[in-house]
């Protein structure tokens, strides 16, 4: 198994710098969904990224010497790294350079099943290749020894970016086909007059054992970070009224933008839906921060300010003392959350949120 070192580098007197701890737990759980293990980690507190390798160069000679110590293949930066920066850093390391992007476009990769999931990552991942090219020709030189490969020439990076390109522009019609399906079987949902759910949350938080409990059905659950990427859908009738229930990609701070918008047709599933269940780990320390990050990436899905009624299920209330739900409940009151506890594994754990969401299958005016 791949050892990796984790870097952090977070910005001084920013909440990043203040939770670098918590943020490199995170990355640790990314590289251990990917199948690597930790190996180390270092941080500096950066007044700004250096135009080279993003850390200071003593720094940097730090990381160097931690790598040949720990015996570590890999060096994950928690940053998102430029491409001038990804490539100094691996030629003064000597070892491969992720940054959290790529690790978890990596991850992605690793577990798309669907044709359209797999269509949507490779999206994500030429787009995040494409300015990155001539790294990955330097690096792949250095794999093979150099022999035929000691620059591929200005004429091969550009044949192979005209290729990626072409591939990109595939990839989006072809995505563009899939949105137009979906929306039309959105529409036939809507004409049959069902309630439509949208779950989405925090990967981990446990939207896919909620949903396997709000409809008494087999739903892949696993206790990883982005267990499952193919959005399923269930319909169950809740005192009597139909539910259609879509169980969404999970989201993560610092998620890649080329992801988000190659997940866009998938996403609209939660922004066309006449409710959202907005699923959170109340269990988890940074719970409300992490109740951030989700409602930031579907805020700018729906940019008229017109959306679907939001009802947050505070999750694994199991694992919370009742004086501490309690206490959960009240903050989520505060920042005008309405919310429900929730558990996927106690008896009678969604009922509330269930008689919640049959109050408001009600049948539309006119229908």
């Amino acid at each position: 198994m791949e050892r990796a070192l984790l870097v952090g580098a977070p910005r001084k007197g920013t909440l990043e710098a203040r939770d670098v701890d918590e943020h490199l737990d995170e990355l640790a759980r990314l590289v251990d969904t990917a199948g690597a293990q930790v190996a180390g980690r270092l941080v500096q507190h950066i007044a700004a990224p250096t135009p080279d390798l993003y850390i200071g160069r003593g720094k940097a000679g730090e990381v160097a010497r931690q790598v040949v110590e720990l015996g570590a293949g890999l060096v994950v930066f928690d940053e998102e790294l430029n491409p001038t920066q990804g490539r100094h850093l691996e030629d003064a390391l000597a070892v491969r350079v992720m940054d959290r992007t790529e690790l978890i476009l990596d991850i992605f990769a690793l577990r798309a099943r669907s044709r359209e999931a797999k269509m949507q990552v490779e999206l994500a991942q030429l787009e995040y290749l494409l300015p990155r090219l001539t790294r990955m020709w330097a690096h792949l030189s250095r794999i093979r020894g150099g022999i035929g490969l000691r620059g591929p020439g200005e004429t091969q990076l550009e044949t192979d970016r005209r290729m990626i390109r072409r591939k990109i522009g595939v990839l989006k019609a072809k995505l563009g086909e899939v949105a137009e399906h979906r929306a039309r079987l959105r529409e036939r949902t809507r004409d049959r007059d069902v309630l439509r759910v949208a779950l989405v949350g925090y990967t981990n938080a446990g939207k896919s054992s909620l949903l396997r409990a709000l409809t008494k059905t087999d739903a892949h659950v696993e206790d990883r970070l982005f267990a499952t990427l193919d959005t399923s859908s269930r319909e169950t009738q809740v005192n009597g009224k139909a539910i259609r229930f879509t169980d969404t990609v999970g989201f993560i701070r610092k998620l890649p933008h080329d992801l988000v918008a190659s997940f866009r047709a998938t996403l609209e599933e939660a922004a066309d839906a006449d409710v959202i269940v907005h699923v959170v780990d109340a269990s988890h320390p940074a719970w409300e921060q992490q109740a951030e990050v989700v409602g930031e990436v579907l805020a700018g899905l729906v940019s008229d300010g017109a959306g679907p009624r939001v009802v947050m299920a505070l999750n694994k209330a199991d694992r919370l003392a009742s004086n501490d739900l309690a206490a959960r409940l009240r903050e989520a009151e505060a920042r005008g959350w309405e919310a429900a506890a929730t558990s996927a594994v106690s008896a009678g754990g969604v009922g509330d949120l269930r008689a919640r969401l049959a109050g408001m299958a009600q049948p539309r005016p006119g229908a």
